[in-house]
């Protein structure tokens, strides 16, 4: 009775099916109104406690458990979050992820398949990557501002060559003669100048995440590991999600469908990107295979679009990207103040909707420049959808470019999606799938969407009751 009632209801609103029989029918109906699919297996599960590592009370305070925030679904309104004890079951969420890829190429021309890299990987290791990403950029933007840079775009930020090697002597990192060696291995610096591009490279191969070079505490002023204590397991962690990816990468090409891999919460997102880039820079040298995703309610969105973007220019491969304002703002804001680090989320609303426009008007440029990048413009917000419609056009991007699409929500939003393809646009339904009682998380966040839901549930009723009365009117009741 229960799960008659929820299709009747909920989940026949918002989730597709069960299975990927059953959803073939609605993606059938909307693939002849031009709206395509990013097909999602919409199960979850909790994380699994686990006891604290050692040097817990050590790491920044973004990066440490803390138990209220176990299960990760506190707070989050529009996305979910897969959990798990071991690599066996990270193996079976690839298995579901490579069926989700198998579906979607028999259902769907041009289609998507979502993943999570939670689901690829433990959630703790991320979590530890993610400091040293973080730890290692934010050294670079320190030794800036002590030559005067602070403040100064990502891209516009080089620090000169020779101070930063007395700086890295200095401070009893290496010998000049040892940073000599780094840079000329690596063939950087020949400008004079180093980038945070250059930066990353540098990081990539003097630490090969084994040996972590020693930085300085910026409080306590004492040197320490990178990372401490990065164990031959974690090392093993990271080449078994990059095996993972490898296999979902190549399942993909062989079927057809793009991977859009999803953004999580930000003490997540540093390794998520990292590893998601690497898959993008193996796979994306002849079309957009890989999809990263960026949320613009983060304060460093702008930072993080730019950066990558040129990583693709500097290495020829498309940039893919997915656009979203971001689904844990609660949750982020509530972990920030409980544990006293600063808040990752835009001040405000009109903030994040200032940071959406500039990243998306930043990479349709790209697309009008280079033409080896593309974006899924990911939005329930009719005002952006038609700021992209008009930079488009003043652009002059073609939807039949197919290098600017839209993406909106199963159950949400017909009035946006369907006219975009009616009208010719690339535009897609994100459409979950799974057993109805194990979508209860996807479906009970559905009901608390955003406080933007029932002003646009008002203006779809307003929308239907003006349909409907003309066609009362001309007597066309059953027909358009």
């Amino acid at each position: 009775m229960f799960e008659r009632l929820m299709k009747m209801t909920f989940y026949g609103q918002f989730v597709a099916g069960e299975d990927q029989e059953a959803i073939k029918p609605l993606l059938r109906r909307n693939q002849a109104f031009g709206v395509g699919a990013v097909l999602d297996y919409s199960v979850e599960e909790d994380l699994v406690p686990r006891t604290r590592g050692q040097g817990a009370e050590k790491r920044e305070k973004q990066y440490r458990v803390h138990q209220g925030f176990g299960d990760h679904h506190g707070g989050v309104t529009g996305a979910h979050t897969y959990f798990y004890a071991d690599e066996a079951k990270c193996d079976q969420h690839m298995e579901t992820f490579l069926r989700c890829i198998d579906a979607s190429s028999g259902s769907s021309e041009d289609g998507f398949s979502a993943i999570k890299l939670t689901a690829l990987a433990r959630p703790q290791f991320l979590v530890r990557f993610s400091e040293v990403l973080v730890k290692w950029r934010r050294f670079f933007h320190q030794m800036a501002a002590e030559e005067g840079q602070a403040g100064r775009a990502v891209l516009d930020t080089k620090l000169q060559v020779e101070k930063l090697q007395e700086a890295l002597a200095n401070l009893g990192i290496a010998s000049k003669a040892e940073s000599h060696q780094w840079f000329r291995g690596e063939n950087l610096g020949t400008s004079g100048t180093v980038d945070l591009l250059d930066w990353n490279r540098l990081f990539d191969s003097r630490t090969k995440l084994s040996r972590p070079l020693l930085i300085p505490n910026r409080k306590t002023g004492q040197l320490e590991p990178l990372l401490s204590r990065f164990s031959e397991e974690e090392e093993l962690q990271m080449k078994r999600v990059l095996q993972r990816m490898d296999v979902l990468a190549r399942r993909a090409m062989e079927k057809g469908v793009r991977l859009m891999v999803d953004a999580e919460q930000s003490y997540f997102q540093p390794a998520i990107s990292r590893l998601t880039v690497e898959t993008q820079r193996r796979f994306n040298k002849s079309q957009p295979l890989i999809y990263n995703t960026y949320q613009c309610y983060l304060r460093e969105a702008y930072n993080n679009v730019t950066g990558d973007v040129e990583l693709s220019r500097q290495e020829g491969w498309h940039f893919g990207t997915k656009l979203v304002r971001g689904a844990y703002m609660e949750q982020e804001r509530e972990r920030a103040a409980q544990m006293g680090y600063e808040d990752p989320i835009n001040p405000t609303y009109e903030k994040t909707n200032e940071m959406y426009h500039r990243c998306l008007d930043y990479v349709l440029e790209e697309i009008k420049q280079r033409r080896k990048a593309s974006v899924m413009v990911a939005t329930h917000n009719e005002d952006t959808v038609k700021f992209t419609l008009r930079r488009m056009m003043e652009l002059g991007i073609h939807p039949s470019d197919k290098k600017v699409c839209f993406g909106q929500l199963l159950g949400m939003c017909d009035q946006i999606t369907f006219p975009l393809g009616q009208a010719g646009f690339p535009v897609y339904k994100y459409v979950p799938y799974g057993p109805v009682n194990e979508v209860l998380p996807y479906l009970s966040r559905r009901a608390q969407e955003n406080r933007g839901f029932m002003q646009r549930a008002n203006r779809e009723r307003d929308l239907l009751w003006k349909e409907v009365k003309r066609r009362l009117l001309s007597g066309n009741l059953f027909s358009p």
